[in-house]
């Protein structure tokens, strides 16, 4: 013959159960949290002494055509002998950047730029190539880490100017950028880490 549990043990029993869904609720929250951080960051970053698209902007806008020098622009940091990502364009380099193949393009050019490609050895310019992207995995730890689902947040910023000299005197000077650069890169792979492991085998 069964014996009946008394109701007041049935309560505490069915208590003690519910208590135990929280904490095991509660211990899974906190542990899937923690995986999620584990997923990697990256950053990338080219090296110059401007930190931020804003302060890119504030040092290209001081330098004025006709009045800054070779020396003005050693001063603000721009210099390819100094500083990383800067490049050095003779003036064949400069006339294919601007003008590409056509000599009637060429004539569209402004006067100051035409007089220093004239000028041939004497016309150079500087090329600056800024890029600060950092590179944030998200979402699901174990989807991430088996490959099966790996999602990408790319935000950043990205300044390039050209800086046209003849001589030691900047006659013109060009700038393009994008100051808010985001963008989602996601990759899925149903079969997860077996994705390639058939053209693995037929490559054998």
């Amino acid at each position: 013959m069964k014996k009946e549990v008394p109701f007041r043990n049935k309560y505490k029993v069915d208590m003690s159960n519910r208590k135990f869904h929280r904490y095991g609720v509660c211990i899974l929250s906190v542990w899937l949290s923690a995986c999620a951080s584990l997923l990697p960051t990256s950053k990338q970053t080219n090296d110059l002494p401007w930190e931020s698209y804003e302060k890119a902007q504030e040092v290209f806008a001081s330098i004025t055509p006709a009045s800054t020098r070779l020396d003005d622009l050693r001063k603000l940091g721009i210099s390819p002998d100094n500083t990383p990502n800067v490049a050095l364009l003779n003036y064949a380099d400069v006339m294919r950047r601007l003008a590409a193949t056509s000599s009637v393009e060429i004539n569209l050019l402004p006067p100051e730029v035409q007089k220093c490609l004239a000028s041939h050895t004497e016309c150079y310019a500087y090329q600056i190539e800024q890029k600060r992207l950092d590179r944030r995995r998200f979402g699901n730890f174990w989807l991430d880490f088996l490959t099966f689902n790996r999602q990408v947040q790319v935000s950043g910023w990205q300044f390039e100017a050209l800086i046209i000299m003849q001589k030691d005197i900047v006659v013109y000077k060009l700038w393009s950028g994008k100051p808010n650069i985001q963008q989602l890169e996601e990759e899925r792979n149903p079969l997860g880490p077996l994705q390639g492991l058939g053209s693995s085998i037929l490559k054998r």
